[in-house]
């Protein structure tokens, strides 16, 4: 039975590992199949070689600008996604689209690309954050560690968003930027978006924006938003996450069955 490798090392302290390619796996990964031995476990983290960067010259000319972000927004089709979920009992669609967001922004390498001392460091893994909107009408934020099973990660990201929903501390935003920021207007049907910013707060962290459903024509869509450090991060690569998006978004149970 396929287990996570935490889990696997706890029982098997000495076991070996051998990474395999991004090409045969997903990225981000972290999956033991004990019968077949076979172990997928992501890349480690680590600075890319600014020096044979293909993208050396783009990171050097936006890197300079006092503006380096740029922002698509679109929609995306989630009537498959809102069906499975209604089928489930007790599973909110909230939860399920923060899923989907990030573990394909798990999947693409480009939105693990953090800045960091001068250099571009590359995460194996990217977690959440998101807003919460309280009873007295403020919002906070929580924060959830991402899991490729979708069972675990709706779980504790429920719980998580619960813990936060139900407390009276302080604001505490998170200074990691091993994160991807998400928020929710789920009152408005937007078809553009800018975020508030400060320098020196998540400067490289991708943000993901989700609005308002609207049926039409039997279909449901949400808006979606994404902003991203250019940098970093080029139209190409949003292109292609958004492209998957809408893939797993087509068949969302073969894509949740694909996780193992």
């Amino acid at each position: 039975m396929p287990q996570t490798i935490s889990d696997l090392r706890s029982q098997i302290p000495d076991l070996k590992y051998d990474a395999v390619p991004p090409e045969i796996c997903d990225l981000g990964s972290e999956i033991c199949d004990l019968g077949s031995g076979r172990v997928t476990i992501p890349s480690m983290a680590h600075f890319i070689d600014l020096e044979t960067w293909s993208r050396r010259e783009l990171f050097q000319f936006f890197i300079g600008y006092t503006n380096p972000y740029f922002n698509v927004c679109t929609r995306v089709d989630v009537t498959k996604l809102l069906a499975l979920t209604r089928s489930k009992a007790g599973l909110k669609i909230s939860l399920a689209v923060h899923y989907f967001a990030l573990r394909i922004a798990n999947e693409t390498e480009a939105f693990r690309y953090r800045l960091k001392d001068g250099g571009v460091y590359v995460y194996d893994v990217i977690n959440g954050g998101t807003t919460v909107l309280l009873p007295n009408d403020t919002f906070a934020y929580a924060y959830y560690d991402y899991e490729q099973d979708f069972d675990r990660f709706v779980a504790n990201m429920g719980k998580a968003v619960d813990e936060v929903r139900n407390s009276t501390g302080p604001l505490k935003p998170t200074m990691r930027d091993d994160v991807i920021y998400h928020t929710t207007l789920p009152w408005i049907s937007f078809t553009s978006f800018a975020h508030a910013r400060t320098p020196g707060r998540g400067d490289s962290v991708p943000r993901f924006v989700f609005g308002k459903f609207t049926n039409e024509d039997g279909r449901v869509w949400m808006p979606f938003s994404i902003e991203v450090h250019h940098a970093l991060v080029d139209g190409l690569h949003v292109g292609r996450y958004l492209e998957r998006l809408e893939e797993a978004l087509a068949d969302p149970e073969a894509f949740i069955a694909r996780a193992f």
